[in-house]
């Protein structure tokens, strides 16, 4: 099970890596729009540099596969051969994923709503595939089921693809992504710690410092 989070924000990722047993960072356009003012290439080095050895997955832009490639090449440029590019599963994307798997890229297929986008990118090659568990559910659609597919097909044709689940709106989303076979998640920091500050977990710590002080004599 590989836990990444997904934040551009500086402080949040040092905290993380304190705390949790992180293997990845995330980010995307609009995440990076919630940290401005930035400079974006100043931003995603700092980002890297936090992330160290763990991998970092960085959005593409453009809508066409000339323009994805394009950005593909200036994004290992600046970040190094292990970044990896998110792509939408859209036919440009498709089309990307497999251009950028023949030139050696690292590819995280993006923006999976339903079952077989997310098998299509496993055929073209994709590494990690993200579905959107609270859009799909937002959406009427069956988010578990889905993952369930698609993980179906990675185990049965033996795939190194790897799902990481994406979008999250609170914990309950994150343990049902990953009972239906989710290889990773990809979650904001607040909603991590969420699950560790709750009521019911803060009282008992409470109690047993009492109880503590008291066996202790203190």
């Amino acid at each position: 099970m590989e836990w990444m989070i997904d934040t551009a924000n500086l402080s949040e990722i040092e905290e993380a890596l304190r705390v949790f047993p992180v293997e990845g960072v995330t980010t995307n356009p609009s995440i990076l729009k919630a940290e401005m003012p930035i400079r974006y290439e100043e931003r995603l080095l700092a980002i890297r540099r936090l992330a160290g050895g763990r991998t970092m997955h960085v959005q593409l832009g453009g809508g066409s596969c000339a323009e994805m490639l394009d950005e593909a090449e200036a994004l290992r440029a600046l970040l190094g051969g292990d970044v990896y590019l998110k792509v939408p599963v859209t036919e440009p994307g498709l089309e990307t994923i497999r251009a950028l798997k023949k030139r050696g890229f690292n590819v995280t297929a993006t923006a999976i709503y339903y079952a077989l986008q997310g098998m299509l990118a496993v055929s073209a090659g994709a590494d990690y595939l993200a579905p959107y568990c609270n859009r799909m559910e937002q959406n009427g659609i069956d988010y578990e089921l889905a993952i369930g597919q698609i993980r179906g097909m990675i185990d049965r044709d033996g795939y190194a693809s790897k799902i990481l689940a994406a979008s999250f709106k609170n914990a309950g989303q994150v343990t049902r992504a990953i009972d239906s076979g989710a290889h990773a998640v990809t979650v904001q920091p607040a909603l991590l710690k969420s699950a560790l500050r709750s009521a019911l977990v803060t009282d008992a710590v409470r109690v047993f410092n009492e109880h503590q002080a008291l066996v202790k004599g203190e």
